[in-house]
């Protein structure tokens, strides 16, 4: 018999206004740059705080139990500056930084609730993917491009964070949530 393993991953989502603002980016992406390449679909956007890969239902269980003694409080996020990871000379993921001193806290002690289970986050790094590039045609410009894209400041608060399925699809993953945890001074 084969084991079901579930690609998961743990993350926040952008607010409404987050999203708005990410739209309006990606759009000036598509007019100005020459590329192949795809726009992650508002519905999608995320923050990963951690990603697990292809786990069992045990390492499931395992993790949702340990994810949900990790205590925290709202947090305070904001869009930062735009920029790429690179290879090869070439911009291949295109980012929108997010700040936010409690999500570095919060990543920490998802972090160490998993160190029995997973290995820990050698660079995370807090950033919305907002596309992915396969070819770009005038590569200096479109660094050039990328670095002056200034997002608006928007800021939000958030007090829940997830942990999610993936399914990959040919056109776009499939993101399903298997628990929701919500942060100990939320007021709902």
């Amino acid at each position: 018999m084969n084991e079901v393993l579930k690609r998961a991953f743990i993350c926040i989502p952008a607010s409404d206004e987050a999203i708005k603002e990410i739209a309006r980016i990606q759009e000036q992406l598509k007019n100005k740059l020459q590329f192949i390449g795809k726009i992650t679909e508002l519905e999608n956007l995320h923050l990963t705080l951690k990603f697990l890969g292809e786990i069992n239902q045990e390492a499931l269980n395992k993790t949702k139990e340990a994810l949900s003694k990790v205590k925290f409080v709202q947090l305070n996020l904001k869009l930062g500056h735009v920029g790429a990871f690179s290879y090869k000379g070439q911009p291949k993921i295109i980012w929108t930084k997010v700040l936010g001193k409690e999500l570095f806290n919060l990543q920490k002690q998802i972090d160490e609730s998993l160190q029995s289970l997973f290995p820990k986050e050698e660079r995370f790094m807090s950033h919305l993917t907002i596309a992915r590039i396969k070819y770009v045609k005038d590569i200096k410009y479109a660094k050039e491009y990328i670095k002056h894209l200034k997002p608006k400041p928007i800021s939000w608060t958030e007090n829940k964070f997830f942990l999610k399925e993936s399914e990959l699809k040919p056109l776009s993953p499939i993101y399903r949530i298997l628990e929701e945890y919500i942060a100990k001074d939320a007021h709902i």
